[in-house]
């Protein structure tokens, strides 16, 4: 086993480092004692050879993700003792124990200080995803652990590591299981029921960062019609149908449609109030001639580069103004982003003007973001990514 290659930083590169950002840019390495492969431990030290910290390479802009700050040994029981105050965390913050639940989010990356690797739990299954080539070489090592834990229970690892892959790898990756025998895929979330996908599904499968912010609609929907924009597999929907008056559920997806209908089926059986429209959120908007007293408009991250940071911030906007132009007086509109390039100022701009060209009297009811099981690492506020408002329309 080779020595890890050194990457010394330019001069004052290593501020960021002392600050404990978890990322070196590339344009910071100064020179490298060898050439290392994507995926390799290297360290890196500052421009007077003093060491800074330690963690995976790759090739790009975000040239090395540190694992540690501390000259320490990347080996089994660092994973081992990375996973398992993950687990303390949540055990500590009650996530575990949540009511009528059992789906969430056990690693959430540079947010447990495990960067590139995303676990989430639905019910004992645990669906892995690697975003570096450090990550997912350890994937046989993460499988071992998530079955030896004793709680959460895990009895099967699935890995859909497929589409995070930096391309630049050249990892030729097939999804698949790991460890155990997948079978049923339905979860609980306070107490409702919800169709998973983990093999063909947006993400892990399910978002499940947005479980606070559904649980919030059912309040708010209350002897209301609710349009669900954006909808995915109407988790928004699923919690708004308990209380409102309609729920109407749109996304691009005939397929996600599908599976929003067997989702609404499978918790309130045939329910006229609900009905689901498979086209593109703008268009629904231009053309409706429904006028709705909330409205949840979840998109797609609209950036997911800085350098398309202004036409994100646009898009919000236009969005924004279509949902106050067709939503009743006294009206909720939850909105939000979660392009992790949008901080929630720009993004609170965006909706500002948004309100602004309307003319509409808005009021900020709620600021809204990521659950405990997604911490937000005070030292890397990229990890804040998902922004909502629940906003009061005059």
């Amino acid at each position: 086993m080779r020595d890890n290659i050194k990457l010394i930083l330019k001069s004052g590169k290593d501020q960021s480092i002392l600050r404990r950002h978890p990322w070196i840019f590339s344009g910071a390495i100064k020179k490298m004692t060898g050439k290392p492969l994507e995926g390799d431990v290297v360290d890196i030290y500052d421009n007077k050879n003093k060491f800074l910290a330690r963690g995976h390479y790759q090739p790009g802009t975000i040239a090395v993700r540190i694992l540690t700050f501390e000259d320490e040994k990347i080996d089994d029981t660092f994973f081992v003792s990375g996973i398992n105050r993950a687990v303390n965390y949540r055990e500590r913050m009650g996530i575990l124990d949540l009511p009528s639940t059992n789906v969430f989010r056990l690693i959430h990356a540079e947010g447990d200080n495990l960067p590139g690797l995303v676990i989430d739990v639905y019910n004992d299954v645990a669906v892995m995803q690697a975003h570096s080539a450090g990550m997912h070489q350890q994937r046989e090592l993460m499988a071992e652990i998530l079955m030896a834990l004793k709680r959460p229970h895990i009895s099967a690892v699935y890995d859909k590591s497929a589409a995070t892959l930096p391309y630049k790898a050249g990892i030729e990756h097939k999804n698949g299981v790991l460890r155990g025998e997948v079978t049923a895929n339905i979860v609980e979330e306070y107490a409702y029921k919800f169709h998973v996908d983990w093999e063909e599904g947006q993400k892990t499968g399910f978002f499940v960062d947005q479980r606070e912010n559904r649980k919030l609609i059912e309040a708010y929907s209350a002897g209301r019609n609710v349009l669900n924009l954006f909808a995915y597999t109407g988790g928004f929907s699923v919690y708004a149908l308990r209380n409102a008056k309609k729920v109407h559920t749109v996304d691009a997806s005939s397929r996600a449609m599908g599976v929003a209908e067997q989702n609404i089926k499978l918790n309130y059986g045939e329910d006229a109030r609900h009905e689901s429209f498979t086209g593109d959120a703008f268009r629904f908007m231009d053309e409706s001639d429904i006028k709705y007293d909330l409205i949840v408009l979840d998109p797609p991250a609209f950036a997911k580069h800085q350098n398309v940071l202004h036409n994100a911030l646009q898009g919000y906007k236009r969005l924004n103004m279509k949902a106050l132009e067709i939503i009743n007086s006294g009206g909720i509109l939850f909105t939000f982003s979660c392009s992790q390039v949008v901080n929630r100022e720009n993004f609170r701009k965006s909706v500002f003007a948004a309100a602004a060209n309307t003319g509409r009297n808005v009021r900020i009811l709620k600021q809204l973001s990521q659950p405990a099981d997604h911490p937000v690492n005070i030292y890397h506020p990229e990890s804040e990514y998902l922004k909502g408002l629940v906003l009061y329309i005059e």
